[in-house]
């Protein structure tokens, strides 16, 4: 599957929820656009998790080209696309790699949210285009963590450097890096223990992790991704904004959209936080990692709809 059809499954629940909501909206053909039309397409909008600058914006933009006038969908979905797609404008490199190998790239995020799976999923894209890969598995205090990174690493033939448990997390890091040096290997990706964004301590063992690497290679981590829970809507900007502030995130993974009804999340965190979303995850196995385009995001939300106008449905 390309990355259309993957992110318009991906985003099925949302897909199924927007499109019935915007028939409902259109339920006569052509409608009049006043004030009870904007307040329902603000809701229906809120409804997916974009948040409430975004919906608002969308709806300025539809009140400013159609209000007082008898409207058909598609001229209103057109409306909506165009601006959706300026509000999640983002640069399209996914990865910054180094000058010089290796490419250190630390993640993390919060209990549950899927970064070993999604480690596991960058690792075989990594794999895949002829990379060597180190991973450092420096959660070092839940050892279910490193043992299923150990299994993944030797599924998809990457080397993993592991400490003792309870051993200082900046420690393994270091080795991990100075293992990807010793073999030249083209990436390093380090793991980190999950954690809320509100436990201080453990936010100021990120921070010294990410001194210990940048003491190690001047310019590491050269990527510092947050991986976000699709299915926590809202709460995902929170972290975000928490886990930025310590280690300075460089872009987004958002793992499980396939999960939620609520993928609009996708475009209040382009609003609210301004970190670019490099991939998303949309299934469980391997290779279920899109690099994220949104242009075909926006394309992908709205294609049920169109096809079903297209057929002459109400």
């Amino acid at each position: 599957m390309g990355f259309f059809d993957r992110i318009k499954q991906g985003l099925a629940k949302t897909v199924q929820i927007l499109n019935t909501d915007i028939r409902d909206l259109f339920k006569q053909k052509g409608r009049l656009v006043d004030d009870s039309f904007l307040d329902e397409m603000f809701e229906m909008f809120v409804k997916t998790d974009m948040g409430v600058a975004a919906a608002k914006e969308i709806v300025a933009e539809v009140r400013t080209q159609y209000r007082g006038r008898v409207v058909e969908m598609h001229d209103v979905l057109e409306t909506v696309k165009t601006k959706l797609k300026s509000l999640m404008a983002q640069p399209a490199a996914p990865i910054r790699y180094a000058e010089k190998n290796p490419t250190v790239i630390m993640v993390c995020g919060v209990n549950g949210s899927g970064k070993t799976t999604t480690i596991a999923k960058l690792t075989s894209m990594f794999v895949s285009d002829g990379k060597k890969v180190v991973l450092g598995a420096a959660d070092t205090f839940r050892a279910a963590a490193v043992e299923q990174l150990t299994i993944w690493a030797e599924r998809l033939g990457a080397e993993i450097v592991i400490g003792a448990s309870g051993s200082d997390p900046a420690s393994v890091a270091h080795k991990a890096v100075a293992k990807a040096l010793e073999i030249n290997a083209d990436i390093c990706i380090v793991d980190t223990a999950g954690r809320l964004q509100t436990q201080k301590n453990l936010m100021q063992e990120l921070e010294k992790i990410r001194r210990v690497l940048n003491k190690q290679i001047p310019d590491a981590p050269h990527e510092v991704i947050l991986i976000l829970d699709a299915t926590t809507g809202q709460n995902g900007i929170s972290q975000a904004k928490y886990f930025t502030e310590a280690v300075q995130c460089s872009g987004i993974v958002l793992a499980k959209l396939d999960g939620t009804a609520k993928g609009g999340v996708v475009i209040a965190i382009r609003k609210q936080v301004q970190l670019p979303v490099k991939f998303i995850g949309v299934g469980e196995s391997a290779a279920d990692l899109a690099l994220f385009d949104p242009n075909e995001f926006v394309d992908a939300l709205f294609d049920e709809t169109e096809k079903s106008e297209e057929k002459g449905e109400s």
